[in-house]
């Protein structure tokens, strides 16, 4: 059995998806369609960049999406393909919209307008510099909530990613980031400061989630063709009001990549298909289980070899 697993933020690349744009009309379509919804050129931003623009957060979200979505269709209609036989979808993040709309809960449309603004929240939290994020590599999840919990008195942050055996995330306010960076070292930690302008995935982004909360409320989700996994929960998804609870929560909450792909192969799960550019999430899950099947989809090769 195979599931669909569509990549987050930090995929980007200027030119992502040029090779699908130039030999399918139906992208080109896509392209100039979400050029009209959101009324600038989101199209000439992935092709020509720069890239400064497009890492921006609420161009990201879009952008990857394009991509996945794109990607996706390509595979369906032009290859035939039935992906709707995968056992679940799932994305890191926003990601997760990739699934969602992929998997028909919410049209194309409305899930650009809503990534668009869902990037901007979170971009705009907090002041720009006020925090961050960190990369911790080598240690456990136990490990580092030992750690946090120790000094909480002195310094606030949470693990914002659990993506893989011995690499998290974490996000807090720039000057604990510093304190907890100097501890890590202490106990022999391996850390990396990402350049990220926001600290997403904690509970800093307060503002962000009463935005999405009011503007989730609005839209119209439908019964979608696939089950859905969390990164809230890292189980299946039930209905689409628990949805669109779970995505409201999903901005202050942990992404929970780790149990989320441990959960789909304890179900039987033994191929996962990443959709859309790069293949972070490939690396991710081959550090979690080496024995599955991956497969990753960045241009038409990768299609005409791909066996489900």
């Amino acid at each position: 059995m195979f599931s669909v697993i569509f990549p987050g933020q930090g995929s980007q690349i200027v030119g992502m998806g040029k090779e699908f744009y130039d030999k399918f009309d139906m992208v080109k379509n896509l392209f100039r369609e979400a050029d009209d919804i959101l009324n600038f050129s989101i199209s000439r931003l992935i092709l020509d960049g720069p890239k400064e623009e497009l890492d921006l957060t609420f161009n990201t979200q879009p952008a990857i999406f394009l991509i996945s979505y794109s990607i996706f269709n390509v595979m369906k209609i032009e290859f035939d393909l039935d992906l709707n036989k995968a056992k679940y979808f799932a994305g890191h993040s926003l990601g997760e919209y990739s699934a969602l709309s992929c998997a028909g809960y919410l049209d194309f449309s409305e899930t650009l307008k809503i990534l668009r603004i869902r990037g901007d929240a979170m971009q705009h939290s907090m002041p720009k510099g006020q925090g961050g994020m960190l990369a911790v590599l080598g240690s456990t999840v136990d490990i580092i909530e030992k750690i946090l919990i120790e000094n909480k008195q002195n310094l606030k942050a949470q693990i914002a990613n659990d993506n893989s055996e011995g690499q998290m995330v974490l996000s807090g306010k720039t000057e604990d980031l510093e304190k907890l960076i100097k501890i890590l070292k202490d106990n022999s930690i391996k850390n990396i400061k990402l350049p990220v302008s926001a600290p997403f995935h904690c509970d800093l982004m307060k503002n962000a989630t009463k935005i999405m909360e009011d503007e989730l409320n609005k839209l119209n989700f439908k019964e979608g063709q696939n089950k859905l996994i969390s990164n809230v929960t890292a189980n299946e998804i039930k209905g689409t009001d628990e949805l669109k609870s779970l995505l409201i929560k999903q901005i202050e909450n942990r992404v929970r990549w780790r149990e989320s792909v441990i959960k789909m192969i304890e179900n039987e799960v033994n191929h996962f298909i990443e959709i859309g550019p790069g293949k972070v999430l490939s690396g991710l899950v081959k550090r979690i289980n080496r024995d599955v099947k991956i497969d990753t989809i960045n241009c038409q090769n990768d299609i005409e070899s791909l066996k489900i």
